[in-house]
C-alpha cells in the first residue's frame, strides 16, 4: 500500500497575502497528493476577490463550506436578529462582523456565490488502506463548533461498523484557528490552526500536511508572510471591522477594539 499526502488549507478569510504563501509553499514540494480547503475563504480579511479568483480558477479540488460561506449564501445581514456562533445581536462585535459579510458578499459578487453554492460540501471522506479520514470544516451535523471528544469518539464506533477493515479514523477540522491533536485508540482529531488569522497568539500562517498508507504523519507548518501588505490594504479599503482585524493579526489571537 502506497502513501497519500494531503495538503490541508483552511480559515483562509480573505488573506491574499497569507494565501498567496501557502500556495507557494504547497507547490514547492513534491509529495503532495491532493489539496483540500477546509472552508472559510472570503469574509473577515481585505481581500475576499482576489482569493475568489483564485480558487475558483483550480480544478479538481476539494472545497468544504465553512460558517463565513453559509452566512453570505444566507445573507445574514438581512435578517432580524443576525447573530453569529451565539453572540448577541445587540454585540457591537457581531454587528461589525454581520456587516463585514455584507461586504464581502459584494466583493464576490454573484460569480462568488454560485461557487460557494455548487463547489463546496459539507465534508469530504477518503478511505485509503486501513485508515478513514473525514474532512469538515467544524462537524457534519454543523459549521461553527467541531466535534468534543466524546462526539468523535460516537462517530468513530458508528463509521467503524460500515468500514470493519479500518483501524485509523481521522477527524480532521478548521475553524478555531488553534491547535488541535486529540487521541483517543485509533481516533486522532486533527486541526491545521489556519492560513490567514491564527489565534494561538502566533503570528504566522499555517497548513497542514497528512500523510497516510504504510505510514501516519502528521505536520503543521508555519510561515512567514507580507504580513504589512495585508494591514495596508485593510487600511486602504477599510472594511467593517477592519481596525480589529488589523489588531488580531498583528497578536495573533483575538483583539476587539473600539469600532
Amino acid at each position: 500500500m502506497a502513501n497519500k499526502t494531503f495538503a490541508i488549507l483552511t480559515d483562509i478569510h480573505g488573506n491574499r497575502a497569507a494565501f498567496e504563501k501557502a500556495l507557494a509553499i504547497v507547490s514547492e514540494r513534491d509529495d503532495v497528493d491532493e489539496t483540500v480547503y477546509v472552508g472559510d475563504y472570503f469574509a473577515l480579511g481585505p481581500a475576499p476577490k482576489e482569493v475568489f479568483d483564485i480558487l475558483s480558477a483550480l480544478e479538481d479540488t476539494v472545497f468544504l463550506c465553512g460558517n463565513h460561506e453559509r452566512y453570505l449564501v444566507e445573507r445574514i445581514w438581512e435578517q432580524e436578529f443576525p447573530t453569529i456562533e451565539g453572540m448577541s445581536p445587540d454585540d457591537p462585535v457581531c454587528q461589525a462582523i454581520v456587516q463585514h459579510e455584507r461586504w464581502a458578499a459584494e466583493q464576490i459578487g454573484d460569480e462568488g456565490i454560485d461557487f460557494i453554492r455548487n463547489r463546496t460540501h459539507i465534508s469530504h471522506r477518503e478511505h485509503i488502506g486501513s485508515t478513514l479520514i473525514e474532512f469538515s470544516h467544524a462537524w457534519y451535523e454543523r459549521d461553527d463548533q467541531p466535534p468534543s471528544l466524546e462526539e468523535a469518539i460516537t462517530w468513530r464506533n458508528h463509521v467503524s461498523l460500515s468500514y470493519p477493515e479500518v483501524n485509523l479514523f481521522v477527524f480532521l477540522h478548521g475553524h478555531i484557528h488553534l491547535p488541535r491533536e486529540e487521541e483517543n485508540g485509533n481516533l486522532k482529531i486533527l486541526c491545521p490552526v489556519s492560513v490567514g488569522i491564527p489565534f494561538d497568539k502566533i503570528t504566522k500562517g499555517a497548513i497542514g500536511f497528512l500523510t497516510v498508507g504504510d505510514e501516519f504523519k502528521w505536520e503543521v507548518q508555519r510561515f512567514e508572510y507580507d504580513m504589512d501588505a495585508t494591514l495596508d490594504l485593510l487600511e486602504t479599503r477599510k472594511p467593517p471591522f477592519y481596525k480589529n482585524l488589523q489588531s488580531t493579526l498583528k497578536h495573533g489571537e483575538i483583539r476587539n477594539v473600539f469600532l
